[in-house]
């Protein structure tokens, strides 16, 4: 059986991920492929229950280092009980967020040891890695508006103030420049129309490769 393929969505708060999700799931389907939808924190019933820990309460409620080992506790779950065998099948796993937000949110946000981070990413992760990152960008301003006026989601990591999220805007830029054959970058700031068409120029190719 043919293995599937994984793309990933990642970004700063409010750049309107979930939204082109839905679309390139719809025109995936369109081809007759299997799409699984997913997302992170999350994705599992043991994931999801994790999720509540990591996106309520306080500000502070955890040290970066705990978010970090909460994320790869809940992304270990999500890699064995949805996405690897949604690839083992032939299926196309769409996922909002997987190990580069902690890469972002956690190290350059959080300032943890990056070191730290990729050991855990090699433990957790293995050889399930996404074959391609679609990094959503925008001005952390504008993000950060748009968040507010959506409601809910991520409050608590919205909440962490606008250096923290100049730091995650760089280290997503910083990633998709070190694996520029794995990355693209999204203008997130484009009309939703000309994101979605941005999004399947990127994803076509990988769908003939």
């Amino acid at each position: 059986m043919t293995q599937g393929l994984f793309i990933t969505f990642e970004g700063g708060e409010g750049a309107g991920k979930s939204t082109q999700v839905k679309r390139l799931a719809e025109r995936l389907r369109a081809t007759g492929v299997e799409v699984v939808v997913t997302r992170e924190p999350g994705g599992s019933p043991g994931a999801e229950a994790i999720r509540d820990l990591l996106v309520n309460g306080a500000t502070d409620r955890w040290s970066p280092i705990t978010e970090a080992l909460l994320m790869n506790a809940a992304r270990r779950d999500h890699v064995e009980r949805v996405i690897a065998p949604a690839l083992a099948r032939g299926a196309v796993v769409v996922c909002d967020r997987f190990a580069d937000s902690t890469r972002a949110y956690q190290g350059a946000g959080g300032q943890v040891d990056p070191a730290f981070i990729a050991q855990l990413e090699a433990a957790v992760v293995g050889e399930t890695r996404p074959d391609l990152t679609l990094v959503f960008d925008l001005p952390v301003s504008d993000g950060l508006k748009r968040a507010a006026h959506r409601g809910g989601g991520e409050a608590r990591f919205e909440a962490k103030g606008l250096d923290f999220h100049e730091r995650l805007r760089a280290a997503y830029l910083a990633i998709a420049r070190a694996e520029a054959e794995r990355c693209a970058v999204i203008d997130a700031a484009q009309p939703q129309d000309e994101v979605e068409t941005a999004v399947w120029a990127a994803v076509q190719p990988r769908l003939k490769a």
